[in-house]
C-alpha cells in the first residue's frame, strides 16, 4: 500500500491480521458468487470444504461471527470475532493444516498464546482435535448437523472439573 504525505510516498505494510481479514472477506465474496475454484493439493484439507463459509451465534447479548475460507493447498484458515454492546471484545485466528503427523488445528485467541491440537477423530461432517497438555480446552470439536448449522464445542478439565461449552452457529451471508 502506498501512502502519500507532503508530496512523498512511503511503503506501509498492513499487519498480518488485516491481510488475513481481507483474504477471508474476499473468499466469502467469491464463494457467495458461485464458489471458489482453486487447486487443492492436499486431499485431507479438500474434505473440509463443509466448514467453509460464514457462521453466526447470537446469545446473551453477544454476537459471534466465525468465517472459514475455502480449503486450498495444505490449509484452511478461519477467524472469529465476538461483539458485545457494540464493542469487539474477543477475536481468534485459526487454521487447520497438514502437519507431519496429519491434520492439526492451530488457534490464536486474543490475549492468549497460540496452541496446536492434533486431529484424533474425523468423519464426513465432524472433526475432533486434542491437546492433552493444554490448560483449557484440551479438545476442540466441529460438527455439521445440517448444511446450515455448525456446532463448535470445546471440552476438557479446568481446576479438576470436566467442562464443555457448545457454540451452535447458523450459516449467514458473508459480507
Amino acid at each position: 500500500m502506498q501512502l502519500a504525505s507532503a508530496g512523498s510516498t512511503r511503503n506501509v505494510r498492513s499487519p498480518w491480521w488485516a491481510r488475513l481479514l481481507y483474504m477471508a472477506i474476499v473468499a466469502c465474496m467469491v464463494q457467495g458468487a458461485g464458489g471458489l475454484s482453486s487447486h487443492v493439493a492436499d486431499p485431507a484439507i479438500a474434505h473440509l470444504s463443509w466448514l467453509a463459509g460464514c457462521w453466526r451465534q447470537e446469545a446473551s447479548g453477544r454476537t459471534v461471527d466465525e468465517v472459514w475460507m475455502a480449503p486450498a493447498g495444505d490449509a484452511i484458515f478461519g477467524m472469529s470475532r465476538t461483539v458485545a454492546k457494540d464493542r469487539a471484545v474477543a477475536h481468534e485466528f485459526m487454521q487447520i493444516r497438514s502437519g507431519a503427523d496429519g491434520l492439526v488445528f492451530v488457534a490464536r485467541p486474543s490475549g492468549q498464546a497460540e496452541a496446536t491440537f492434533r486431529l484424533v477423530k474425523s468423519g464426513a461432517r465432524e472433526l475432533v482435535f486434542e491437546n492433552p497438555t493444554h490448560d483449557f480446552p484440551q479438545r476442540i470439536i466441529y460438527r455439521l448437523p445440517s448444511p446450515d448449522a455448525l456446532v463448535g464445542r470445546i471440552e476438557g478439565t479446568e481446576q479438576g472439573r470436566a467442562r464443555g461449552i457448545d457454540f451452535p452457529m447458523r450459516r449467514v451471508a458473508c459480507h
